[in-house]
């Protein structure tokens, strides 16, 4: 429990947590945010580490222009976090297949692989960029994909799309919104805005799912 509200205090006060980290840090940061996103995409037991959140309050960092951050240097350090943690993710899916989720496990569930692997049959290699912008999917997709032996060139490329769009698109969201007046003062709504709407996707996709059985 005591791990969930640290979690939840560092999603709601996230700017104020880059903020320090960044005095404290400073140059440092740069390969502080990569090992987050690196883990957050590259370990399937590791789906509860802000991704979407993280990136709009450091493109907002950036733009008051007391971080000492380069935004462009920050978005090719997390483009290259992002790949790398997908690649490891799709070989470790290869290497460990599907056994390491069970009905019983409480952060590997089976529910979520066949949420994922579902996901993957309605969208394709596509589902790879699609589930970018989609937590816990967005870290269970490379996984899935390496379970199902996509072939790794065409998952690289589409790796590599969702990658630049995932990172390009939350970054500089953050960075032309930070400084509005209105986000500023609403920060932690807007953190659990960007939560909440980024999960909304797979809650509707579930409750789909689960009416269709109800009424088969």
């Amino acid at each position: 429990m005591e791990i969930i509200k640290n979690l939840i205090d560092f999603i709601l006060h996230i700017d104020h947590h880059l903020v320090q980290i960044t005095n404290q840090y400073q140059g440092w940061t740069y390969l502080i945010l990569f090992l987050i996103i690196f883990a957050e995409t590259g370990f399937v037991v590791t789906p509860f580490l802000p991704g979407d959140s993280l990136l709009f309050a450091a493109g907002a960092l950036i733009a008051t222009g007391n971080s000492g951050l380069d935004i462009y240097l920050l978005a090719i350090i997390l483009i290259i976090a992002a790949f790398l943690g997908n690649t490891v993710n799709y070989k470790l899916g290869q290497f460990l297949g599907v056994r390491v989720f069970k009905p019983e496990n409480k952060v590997l569930k089976l529910d979520y692989y066949l949420k994922t692997k579902a996901f993957f049959d309605k969208h394709g290699g596509k589902a790879v960029i699609f589930s970018r912008f989609m937590p816990i999917i967005r870290t269970i997709a490379p996984f899935v994909a390496g379970v199902g032996r996509m072939p790794f060139g065409r998952y690289s490329l589409y790796n590599l799309v969702g990658g630049v769009a995932w990172i390009v698109t939350f970054l500089f969201l953050g960075y032309l919104l930070g400084n509005v007046p209105f986000f500023k003062k609403n920060f932690s709504l807007i953190a659990l805005g960007i939560v909440a709407v980024s999960l909304l996707p797979p809650i509707v996709a579930a409750l789909r799912s689960r009416f269709s059985r109800t009424s088969a």
